[in-house]
């Protein structure tokens, strides 16, 4: 079967399956071997920019007919059979509406399939229809069960029993979960339920919705800011201090951890930046947004346990620091002007 997929988590769920994509989106980097393939879209926005500059020209982008634009030759020339795309957001990857107005300019006759994910358990569903499409249910299935099996592990190392409520967000039974209800929380000085909140954008400020309001409460900690499955949002920033969070995450989508460093000023020079709980405890990380918290597909699973150690460091495995990394909170980058 002759498969493009146009996002970065369909191209990694494709690929994990046994199945190599004949065309890729221009984010797809995972598995490497896929930036050889031909790429099916254009960006309009400067990944490279500042977060305020990439704003102001996705602002822009979508006035204009959006922020990206599907290679219709390319596309057609690839005759795919199947073309695996999403709905979830506009900005992050080409939509489905954008995909079904090319394939109908290109004249092909294929199936579309689109990932709609809000929760983990979403992705997990996703994983198994793709399977279904590439007639690779078996795969798919044995792939989900090694992901709800690593994240039963680390509801078993959590030291407060999950919510039924955020097992069932993360795609595992409320009874299957929790280690021994024991919710104190005085090994890392936070409160029983820590305030946490984790960014996707910095400039302006955008709390993460979708799958990690979930995460975050299965872990134990307390995420008042977004709700599970509702989209991430634009938040004030005074709403960011009022909230005070224990534990913040900056986590830019699309951006590498190293890229998210450079941009931190975005933070570290807001009013009360300094006053700011997470701040004060030196509890404040930067997290590839690219290839982990932005990105639903099997990789989620490592998102969560890359949260579960900021939260519990001495019951994880610290991650690589390419994927999650303490900052400085209290000072600006040596080389800012």
């Amino acid at each position: 079967m002759r498969v493009v997929t146009l996002l970065p988590s369909a191209t990694e769920i494709v690929c994990a399956l046994g199945v190599d994509p004949v065309g890729v989106s221009h984010e797809c980097d995972h598995p490497p071997r896929v930036t050889e393939l031909p790429s099916v879209n254009r960006s309009r926005v400067d990944p490279e920019a500042p977060t305020a500059e990439i704003n102001r020209q996705v602002v822009e982008a979508e006035r204009g007919g959006g922020v990206y634009e599907v290679d219709v030759e390319t596309l057609a020339r690839l005759e795919p059979d199947l073309i695996v795309t999403q709905g979830v957001c506009e900005v992050c990857a080409v939509d489905s509406v954008l995909v079904e107005e090319a394939v109908e300019r290109a004249d092909l006759d294929c199936e579309i399939l689109t990932t709609d994910p809000h929760s983990l358990a979403d992705v997990f569903d996703d994983v198994e229809r793709v399977g279904r499409a590439l007639d690779r249910q078996r795969e798919a299935e044995a792939l989900v069960d090694d992901l709800r099996e690593r994240v039963r592990s680390v509801a078993d190392r959590v030291p407060a029993t999950p919510p039924a409520a955020a097992a069932s967000d993360l795609g595992v039974r409320p009874a299957a979960v929790g280690a021994d209800g024991d919710e104190d929380r005085d090994e890392n000085g936070a409160s029983e339920r820590p305030r946490v909140t984790v960014l996707d954008w910095t400039a302006p400020p955008m709390v993460a919705g979708h799958w990690i309001p979930g995460m975050v409460e299965f872990l134990g900690g307390a995420y008042a800011l977004s709700a599970g499955g509702s989209a991430s949002a634009v938040h004030e920033w005074a709403d960011v201090r009022e909230y005070d969070p224990e534990y913040l995450v900056a986590a830019p989508c699309g951006f590498p951890v190293e890229q998210t460093r450079e941009n931190v000023d975005d933070l570290v020079e807001r009013p009360g930046w300094d006053e700011l709980a997470a701040v004060r405890a030196d509890r404040v990380y930067v997290m590839d947004g690219h290839d982990y918290c932005n990105c639903p597909g099997p990789r989620l699973v490592d998102t969560l346990e890359y949260l579960a150690w900021v939260l519990y460091p001495e019951r994880f495995d610290r991650p690589p620091e390419t994927a999650v990394a303490p900052v400085d909170a209290l000072t600006p980058r040596a080389d800012a002007d």
